[in-house]
């Protein structure tokens, strides 16, 4: 498999193409947030992927939970949305571009992975227009600084491809101190504010419950909604295989917040597991 660099798809639309404001956007939104102690060092975090105007103060406090940090490895989990495909589509040699800088693969992890599963394949092409999981980057490198990283993208989100993909982050990651995981999710498409914050405080409470089997349920229902909800469950399930269920809700907000639109919002939540 060739090394090759994935370059940016969305820098300069969904969040600053600007080296010098995207690290000042980012900053200031981790310097906004305002979170509570948390029980140990974190193993995984829920972050949206919406444009930055949107999601960004929302996402701030996820990785204001990490920020300072020292991590080895993070593994991001992200949703597809622009192509579809059965398996999880790793970018697994080479390194992922950002106007803040090249991030390095973590090849030999994500060779192990390989060989851990024959769902999850070495495949680019999911990865080049993906937003979900590009969009977490810029974060990841101003709140952590220096790591290699392993991307993952789902293809599909059932429960089953969900917990075999946790259960081998569990058997493969040697140390859970030295990895992060970065579940991209949003919750709630396009409903009226009062309706999506019914839908996703549905979401919420089953992540701070740390209910696996409930969320998956609200989500095969429609009681509730995340275009992420296959890297949220997959999350979880590593967290658990390796007994850290310590969630923490940070922050919860909506499109109409920015905009002052409400008949038709998208929710943004961020959480932490430690």
């Amino acid at each position: 498999m060739e090394a090759i660099v994935r370059k940016p798809a969305v820098a300069g639309s969904w969040y600053p193409g600007s080296p010098e404001m995207l690290r000042r956007d980012v900053h200031t939104f981790l310097e906004d947030a305002a979170i509570p102690q948390l029980t140990g060092k974190p193993v995984a975090v829920i972050s949206p992927h919406a444009g930055y105007i949107y999601s960004g103060p929302v996402a701030g406090y996820a990785y204001k939970a990490v920020q300072g940090r020292s991590y080895k490895r993070v593994v991001v989990i992200s949703p597809s949305h622009r192509a579809s495909f059965p398996f999880l589509s790793i970018w697994a040699k080479g390194g992922y571009e950002t106007p803040l800088g090249l991030l390095e693969v973590d090849e030999e992890f994500c060779a192990l992975l390989l060989n851990e599963s024959e769902n999850i394949q070495g495949n680019h092409q999911p990865h080049l227009a993906e937003h979900a999981l590009e969009i977490q980057l810029p974060f990841l490198q101003v709140a952590l600084g220096t790591f290699k990283l392993c991307p993952i993208i789902m293809g599909q989100q059932h429960i089953s491809l969900c917990r075999e993909l946790g259960n081998v982050l569990a058997r493969s990651i040697e140390d859970p101190r030295e990895t992060l995981v970065v579940a991209s999710s949003d919750l709630s498409h396009f409903h009226h504010s009062a309706k999506a914050a019914v839908m996703d405080s549905t979401i919420a409470k089953h992540i701070e419950t740390f209910d696996i089997e409930g969320l998956n349920q609200s989500l095969e229902t429609g009681a509730g909604e995340a275009c992420g909800g296959g890297p949220i469950i997959s999350a979880m399930v590593y967290a658990q295989a390796i007994g850290r269920t310590t969630v923490q809700v940070l922050k919860y907000a909506n499109s109409g917040d920015i905009t002052g639109e409400r008949t038709s919002v998208v929710g943004y939540l961020a959480a932490v597991i430690s």
